[in-house]
């Protein structure tokens, strides 16, 4: 992979250039969301590397599809981050009281 990086147009004598590196997320077209993936997305998100924004954008998600792969780390680990495993802790989830 070639590293990104978005540069200033005119840098002064102080400045030094912006950079943005995205190596470590998947291409934005990406279809098949592996762990991997979300994960890394998630992490990009939480460590100010892309917004929650932008990274939605970027992916074609929801803000829920999103917070659901942050939730399912937070309560699973990277495990429920597997769609098959995703189904099973829904499935055990309890019912929401009104």
């Amino acid at each position: 992979m070639t590293e990104t990086a978005y540069y200033q147009e005119e840098p002064t004598e102080h400045a030094r250039p912006q950079v943005q590196v995205h190596d470590s997320l998947p291409p934005p077209d990406t279809k098949r969301w592996v762990t991997r993936r979300k994960a890394q997305v998630v992490s990009a998100v939480e460590n100010g590397s892309i917004s929650l924004e932008h990274a939605c954008e970027r992916y074609s998600l929801s803000v829920e599809e999103f917070l659901s792969w942050q939730q399912a780390i937070e309560e699973h680990g990277l495990r429920g981050l597997r769609a098959t495993r995703v189904q099973q802790y829904r499935a055990n989830r309890p019912a929401l009281s009104h």
